[in-house]
């Protein structure tokens, strides 16, 4: 039997994750929260399945737009904040090798509903982590 919207709803809110926050150096992490770049590269697996904070580390990667367009045909974002949770995305798989442009890692995290969030200041951490709940009260997640 078809259960309602609402049952589903409720459902998806009992079953709702606790997201996981994730440092990427810019351009990469405001690529991944626009939709354009759909994989994180990793030379380290993880388990995890789920949601996923994109946190924007305090410094950038030295890759300019123009290598950026020429190698991926897409130019990233004029503003690139630094330091803080720019958005949120869904890791749903860890993969050794994938057909997508972006991957060229030993692991790709491949990433699905991504998109930004307002920009939070928040301090990074390698690996991924839990993030904390005054990080989650300020996003109102």
């Amino acid at each position: 039997m078809m259960q309602s919207w609402r049952q589903l709803q409720i459902f998806a809110t009992e079953e709702k994750m606790q997201p996981k926050i994730l440092s990427i150096q810019q351009p990469w992490a405001s690529l991944i929260v626009s939709g354009a770049k759909d994989i994180e590269n990793r030379t380290w697996l993880t388990n995890y399945r789920g949601p996923v904070l994109i946190h924007a580390s305090a410094r950038a990667d030295r890759v300019t737009n123009e290598e950026i367009e020429s190698d991926f045909g897409v130019r990233p974002p004029i503003m690139l904040p630094l330091g803080g949770v720019i958005g949120i995305t869904e890791i749903v798989d860890c993969v050794a090798n994938h057909p997508s442009k972006w991957f060229f890692g030993d692991f790709g995290f491949v990433l699905k509903n991504s998109r930004p969030l307002p920009f939070v200041p928040w301090k990074g951490q390698l690996g991924i982590r839990d993030a904390p709940q005054a990080l989650l009260d300020q996003l109102k997640l």
